[in-house]
């Protein structure tokens, strides 16, 4: 009985943390439509994610979908299974798809009807991190390749496999969540403002950050081994930084920086002043 309780807010705490996730994307997007501009945020945020969750769909489907992975994953773990769920994978599709549309934004602001603004060329930082995390990649394939029991699942417990391959890209994504939020965090202490920003997908973040270490916790109870969440690093690791760094994002907006003059509203424009000085200009005209 316990244990089909437990099963049911497993699904329960994936759904709603997937929905929550989900529908984080959104509402930037629809924040710089709204403002007609991407000023005050970066393109840094939305480039590296494209690849991230490049990285998290495919290790997710590798480890959701194919049996060699998953065999050779059994046999590093004691025989259980990868605690990753189906909504792991349709999530990180959403992302792509966001990250791709929200991306286009500051590469294409004509397109959309924006006014270009700064921040719509990436960092030098975050090519770099985009670029060496592919090459980090192919040299895990290469590693892999040269292994003689690479299609072996009891290779696995010694030796260099696929699903090390799985891994290295995993870990695109972990790399990917541990850097991807700074440039933003110093953009907003450089304006000092979150404006521009929206919380609106901080918030709907964080809460999902506590259901996904929720549901791996309950999943790890439930097979009696805590493998489950050192098998499966990422997403363990995934919702605890992404927690910590929403915890900045909203000690900026609501405490630090939340009566700073002229900038107290998300919607209003960093460019050339606030749309209340372009509401008196009008006024006045």
């Amino acid at each position: 009985m316990a244990t089909t309780f437990l099963e049911f807010i497993s699904g329960l705490f994936g759904w709603v943390y997937f929905i929550l996730w989900s529908l984080s994307f959104y509402p930037q997007s629809m924040l710089n439509y709204t403002r007609r501009s991407t000023s005050g945020t970066t393109v840094d945020f939305p480039l590296i994610n494209c690849l991230g969750f490049t990285a998290y769909a495919v290790s997710n489907a590798a480890l959701y979908y194919s049996p060699l992975i998953r065999a050779q994953y059994a046999a590093r773990y004691k025989g259980l299974t990868p605690t990753v769920q189906f909504n792991d994978i349709t999530f990180a599709l959403n992302g792509i798809v966001m990250s791709i549309i929200t991306t286009s934004q500051y590469f294409f602001p004509r397109v959309w009807g924006f006014t270009p603004s700064k921040g719509n060329k990436p960092s030098r930082f975050i090519l770099g991190i985009f670029f060496g995390c592919i090459v980090g990649v192919i040299v895990v394939i290469f590693v892999v390749l040269g292994s003689p029991e690479r299609d072996s699942a009891q290779g696995s417990i010694h030796s260099w496999v696929w699903l090390d391959v799985v891994y290295a890209i995993s870990y695109v994504k972990l790399v990917v969540t541990i850097i991807k939020y700074s440039p933003q965090v110093l953009i907003n202490y450089h304006n000092k403002s979150t404006q521009g920003w929206s919380i609106v997908q901080i918030l709907l973040d964080f809460g999902g950050g506590i259901l996904s270490i929720a549901q791996q916790g309950i999943d790890s109870y439930l097979q009696g081994d805590w493998s489950g969440i050192t098998g499966n690093p990422v997403k363990f690791a995934l919702g605890n930084v992404s927690m910590m760094y929403d915890s900045i994002f909203m000690w900026q907006h609501y405490l630090l920086y939340h009566d700073a003059e002229g900038k107290t509203d998300e919607n209003d424009s960093l460019l050339g002043g606030s749309l209340d000085e372009e509401r008196q200009e009008r006024r006045i005209d």
